[in-house]
């Protein structure tokens, strides 16, 4: 069993200059758009990255900082108090 598909000829003749203008401009637009939704993605995904090296950097950085709240509270204790200055007498 054969079975026969056939398309729908489009007859620009049925169309006005008009409607054939308003649908170059609408495909124009849809190119337009389609264009810039791949920009924003490419935008998004490099900053995506950035927010990734941020975060890491960041991470980083609250570490260093704990060290040296570290280091800068044993220096502190070690430091002798006025009580322990004062020799017995």
């Amino acid at each position: 069993m054969e079975i026969e598909f056939l398309l729908t000829e489009i007859r620009l003749h049925h169309y006005s200059d008009e409607m054939i203008s308003d649908f170059q401009l609408l495909s124009e637009k849809i190119n337009q758009l389609a264009a810039l939704a791949q920009s924003l993605r490419r935008e998004n995904a490099e900053l995506r990255l950035n927010a990734v090296a941020l975060a890491a950097e960041n991470a980083d950085l609250a570490k260093r900082i704990q060290e040296a709240h570290q280091r800068v509270s044993a220096l502190l204790e070690s430091i002798p108090t006025p009580e322990q200055d004062e020799e017995p007498v």
